[in-house]
C-alpha cells in the first residue's frame, strides 16, 4: 500500500467537505454543522461547508489547515491541524458571516460547546479526521498525524490534542495506539439528548 500525504488544495474541496461533514457526525444522525446551517440535507450542507473552507477569514474549518492522504493514488483520508491561538471562535464567527450565517448560530450549538474544553493556545489541535471506507484506518491516520505533528514541531509546538466523543471506543483505542493519552472529559445530559453521546473527551500527546 502506497500512502502519500500532501497539503489540501482547491481541487480537494469536495473531498474535504465530505470529510468535515462525516467527521462532525461521527456515526451519529446529527452533527454540529447540521445545527449551524439548520438543515440535515447533505447537498446543502456540503455546499455551505465548501464555502466555509474558502472564506477570507481563516477559521479552523479552512482549507489551508487540511491535509489529504492519497492511498495508491486515490484520496483515502483527510485531517485538519490548526493553531487555536489564530483559529479562534471570533474568527469562526467572521467566517460564518461571510457565508450569511449570523451570530445566532451560537445559540444552536451552545449544548455542543458546553462539552468542549478550553484549549491552551500553545497546543496544536487535530480535528476532522475521516477515512474512506475500505482503507487501512490505522496506517493512513498514522501517516496523516505524523505529518501534521512534524509541522507542529517545526512551528514550536510541544503538545497536541484532539477531541473524541465519549462512547467512540474504537476511535479512542486507535489514538492510544498512536501515542495519545486521556486528558479529561465533559459530560452533559443535554448533549446526550441531542447527539446520543454522553459528552466529549480530550486526548493529548507530548511532542
Amino acid at each position: 500500500m502506497s500512502i502519500n500525504v500532501r497539503k489540501a488544495s482547491v481541487k480537494d474541496i469536495d473531498f474535504i467537505s465530505w470529510a468535515v461533514l462525516e467527521s462532525s457526525r461521527s456515526g451519529k444522525n446529527i452533527g454540529i454543522f447540521d445545527l449551524i446551517f439548520e438543515t440535515q440535507d447533505n447537498k446543502k450542507l456540503l455546499k455551505k461547508i465548501a464555502q466555509l473552507l474558502q472564506t477570507s477569514s481563516k477559521s479552523y474549518v479552512h482549507l489551508s489547515n487540511f491535509m489529504v492522504a492519497e492511498v495508491n493514488g486515490k484520496d483515502g483520508a483527510a485531517l485538519c491541524g490548526y493553531e487555536p491561538r489564530h483559529a479562534t471562535q471570533a474568527v469562526f464567527a467572521k467566517a460564518l458571516l461571510e457565508i450569511d450565517i449570523d451570530e445566532t448560530y451560537e445559540q444552536r450549538i451552545a449544548t455542543y460547546q458546553s462539552c468542549e474544553s478550553q484549549v491552551d493556545i500553545k497546543t496544536w489541535v487535530l480535528d476532522f479526521i475521516e477515512v474512506v471506507e475500505g482503507v487501512n484506518e490505522l496506517a493512513v491516520i498514522k501517516a496523516l498525524i505524523q505529518k501534521s505533528l512534524l509541522t507542529a514541531r517545526l512551528m514550536g509546538y510541544r503538545k497536541a490534542q484532539t477531541f473524541i466523543e465519549i462512547g467512540s471506543t474504537e476511535v479512542q483505542l486507535l489514538y492510544k495506539k498512536l501515542g495519545f493519552s486521556f486528558l479529561d472529559e465533559k459530560r452533559s445530559e443535554y448533549f446526550e439528548e441531542i447527539f446520543g453521546r454522553p459528552g466529549i473527551s480530550r486526548f493529548q500527546m507530548e511532542l
